[in-house]
């Protein structure tokens, strides 16, 4: 042999060295993504939805309790939040100071003004 058909030889040696894909391995990968695929929508429970839209009654009868829930939760922590700061604002005119009792007097006195005011 020639020094001119070595390189030649070599490289036909490393094509053969490399895994050929068969369809096994294909077959097996379909396999690993459909299964993948079958569980990401086991998860996001697409049956229960479908089933859910099926069925009007109940779906409206979720939401209006849902909503229900909501209004509630809305209202409580308003009450918190709204005793919290008029909690906050007695502390501080109970303190006596100067710039923030000047600002809670002028809120009174405007809130008398308006109730003073016969609007009807």
């Amino acid at each position: 042999m020639s020094k001119q058909d070595q390189p030649a030889a070599s490289t036909t040696a490393v094509s053969n060295a490399e895994p050929v894909d068969t369809s096994h391995d294909k077959i097996e990968q379909l396999h690993t993504l459909t299964s993948r695929i079958a569980n990401e929508l086991e998860r996001s429970r697409i049956a229960q939805y479908t089933e859910l839209l099926n069925r009007p009654w109940k779906l409206i009868w979720l939401n209006l309790l849902s909503g229900s829930a909501r209004g509630v939760g809305i209202a409580i922590g308003f009450t918190f939040f709204a005793a919290t700061i008029i909690y906050v604002l007695q502390v501080l005119g109970a303190l006596n100071l100067p710039i923030v009792g000047d600002y809670i007097a002028d809120i009174v006195r405007i809130v008398q003004r308006q109730l003073d005011m016969n609007t009807y």
